[in-house]
């Protein structure tokens, strides 16, 4: 049992959790960036409002009736009622003078304010969106930013693929990094494994010690780098609360998943074509 012990929770075990935390680490930064800037886009997409225009034969009751009509469609996340009186208040607000004053009457006309849900927020959905509105009540103009959302769809593609690329990048760099770790540990044991084979041992009893400690590594690993990441998101809510629409529960959830799945497949998986590698080898290449 002592023995058992030390091949566990020897200087190598350690050594070997700290680097593959901080492998983990940065891969769970970089899923972290890219759940991020989806949830972002999501938000951004979400609060870009227009403006249904309404006639002015239209009365409070059937603006109202109107404005559920609106919001029971599926394209619908959240709807603003703006009424003519209020629409006035606010541009003299905005103005520094009461327009009424000038031309005898109120000029602007009442509106609803409309908050699309993600999906239908591009170009396409909302010619579509436009077409559905008009046919449901007496609109007479819709007034949407629609350069904004063009942009705002250009440029979260850009940002999508740079961070799934380098998503991929550091991947690729993580499975080389924490490989090299593992064989580094076992190459401290390869004598260890050459003279179990000459006493007969089986291949997966050689085998099974090596990757339930590297299972292990993955698994304390996964942990200390989940823990460094919650700490992390935590302080960035705390120093700017309004990204508690970005950096949700969820969001951090898939990201501690993604890495102690990560960290624990890796682990085992290095350890298993590293554990092959030296069972294979023949005696005078040990010394090499």
């Amino acid at each position: 049992m002592k023995n058992k012990q030390q091949f566990f929770f020897d200087m190598q075990f350690i050594t070997s959790c700290i680097s593959t935390t901080m492998v983990l680490m940065l891969l769970g930064m970089v899923v972290f960036f890219v759940l991020s800037a989806g949830n972002l886009s999501v938000y951004v997409r979400e609060n870009i409002s227009f403006s249904a225009l309404l006639s002015d034969d239209m009365k409070e009751t059937e603006i109202l009736k109107f404005q559920k009509t609106l919001e029971a469609q599926p394209y619908v996340k959240s709807t603003t009622y703006i009424s003519k009186e209020q629409a006035l208040r606010e541009e003299t607000e905005a103005m520094g003078t009461d327009p009424q004053e000038f031309i005898g009457y109120n000029p602007f006309t009442a509106s609803i304010e409309i908050n699309l849900n993600s999906a239908y927020a591009n170009a396409d959905s909302l010619a579509w969106v436009e077409k559905e509105i008009m046919k449901k009540g007496k609109v007479m103009e819709i007034v949407y930013p629609e350069a904004l959302i063009d942009t705002v769809n250009r440029n979260v593609q850009k940002i999508s693929i740079v961070l799934l690329g380098l998503a991929a990048l550091l991947m690729v760099i993580s499975f080389s990094l924490i490989n090299n770790t593992i064989r580094l540990t076992i190459y401290a044991k390869r004598f260890l494994i050459h003279t179990m084979k000459l006493v007969g041992a089986d291949w997966w009893f050689i085998r099974r010690p090596f990757l339930v400690r590297n299972l292990w590594v993955g698994i304390v690993s996964g942990l200390l780098a989940n823990g460094l990441l919650l700490m992390g998101g935590y302080w960035l809510v705390k120093y700017e609360p309004q990204l508690i629409q970005i950096i949700n529960t969820d969001m951090m959830l898939m990201v501690m998943a993604a890495v102690m799945a990560f960290g624990i497949v890796i682990t085992v998986l290095c350890a298993y074509i590293s554990i092959n590698r030296y069972l294979r080898m023949k005696t005078d290449t040990l010394y090499r």
